[in-house]
């Protein structure tokens, strides 16, 4: 957590290019991208291949430029809950935003173009449920918080299209990455609610109260431990998944007991970031479970 904070700190020292690279939360990016690569390799023997980066840089440009059209439209919550994010801190206009969303998404859409016709087609309706979300979903609440999960597990399916290989073993990891991002939604509308209050946007913790999100948040988080073993029982992976996802597991239980116990908006934005760092370690357990 203290890494992250630490990246976000220097990338501000840095103007406008620093601006640029907030925008587009690096650390998230990178992670579709790798998630791809992790899809690639529950069907296939993890090689390298033109194929395999580009499928790469879709991931990377396509969640940057959702990143970007996100805090565009948010601008005004961002303004109240978050102002040092770049568009509202000036570091980075409204119009440079969507232009440079638009750029990141001709870059997605070009390599995914070149890789094969049916990674474009899955590009092009992940670019537009992740629009839809950003538009219109998000003021759904838990609907919307389904919607943004949709788009984070995407990357491990579009892997199996690089490859040409897609197949069944991905079901369950997409699974456990779907319901435990869907915590992590969750938890973020306990740090969003005073600006998705004044935006009537109905999520669990405007509309239920901080203490029941915490709570469903917590439900997700456990389901998702709940499957982890899945995999290694049914020897879709090998015995170096085990470590990483038994990391990731305790780190998840802890980080949703710290939420039950204080889930004030300074505790679920401490919970939110420990959650990436475990989206992290729960990569490379897929990845490791390969060897």
């Amino acid at each position: 957590m203290h890494s992250v904070n630490f990246l976000g700190n220097r990338l501000r020292e840095m103007g406008k290019m620093g601006g640029f690279l907030r925008l587009i939360r690096p650390i998230n990016c990178l992670m579709m991208g790798f998630a791809v690569i992790v899809g690639a390799s529950l069907v296939s023997d993890l090689n390298f291949s033109i194929n395999l980066l580009l499928g790469f840089i879709t991931s990377f440009t396509l969640a940057g430029a959702s990143m970007a059209i996100n805090d565009y439209y948010d601008r005004e919550i961002d303004a109240i809950n978050e102002p040092n994010r770049p568009i509202p801190s000036g570091a980075v206009s409204p119009k440079e935003a969507l232009f440079f969303a638009l750029v990141l998404s001709l870059v997605g859409f070009t390599a995914a173009l070149m890789t094969n016709t049916l990674c474009l087609i899955v590009a092009v309706i992940a670019w537009i449920v992740s629009v839809t979300y950003i538009t219109e979903g998000k003021r759904t609440g838990l609907p919307g918080n389904f919607l943004v999960s949709a788009c984070v597990v995407t990357p491990f399916i579009y892997g199996g299209f690089v490859v040409e290989k897609p197949e069944l073993p991905i079901i369950i990891f997409t699974a456990i990455v779907f319901l435990s991002n869907t915590g992590r939604e969750i938890a973020k509308g306990i740090v969003d609610v005073e600006g998705d209050k004044s935006q009537n946007v109905r999520t669990i913790a405007v509309l239920y109260g901080e203490k029941t999100a915490a709570v469903a948040a917590s439900i997700f988080s456990f389901s998702a431990v709940s499957l982890s073993p899945l995999p290694w029982l049914w020897r879709l992976v090998s015995d170096w998944f085990l470590p990483f996802v038994i990391l990731t597991d305790i780190g998840l239980i802890v980080s949703s007991i710290w939420l039950l116990r204080d889930y004030s908006r300074k505790n679920a934005k401490r919970v939110k970031n420990l959650i990436l760092i475990w989206f992290i370690t729960g990569l490379l357990a897929f990845i490791a479970g390969r060897l």
